[in-house]
C-alpha cells in the first residue's frame, strides 16, 4: 500500500472510532474528529503530514503499490 492510501485509511478510521466514543463514551471525543479534519486540510495546502512523514522514515513506498 502506497503512503498516500494508508494516510485516507488511517485518517478515516480515525474519524470513525471518534465518531463512535463520542456516541458511546463522551461527545469531547468529536474534538479528535475535528483534529484530523484540521490536520488533513493543513497538508492539502502545505504538503506536510506527520504520519506521511513518519511512514517515509519507516520506508514505506511513496509510489502506488498496484
Amino acid at each position: 500500500m502506497s503512503i498516500d492510501r494508508i494516510v485516507m485509511a488511517f485518517a478515516g478510521a480515525m474519524i470513525l472510532v471518534s465518531l463512535l466514543l463520542a456516541h458511546f463514551v463522551s461527545p469531547w471525543w468529536m474534538l479528535l474528529a475535528g483534529f484530523v479534519g484540521l490536520n488533513l486540510l493543513q497538508a492539502a495546502f502545505t504538503g506536510l503530514c506527520p504520519l506521511a512523514m513518519i511512514l517515509k522514515r519507516m520506508g514505506v513506498k511513496p509510489g502506488a503499490a498496484f
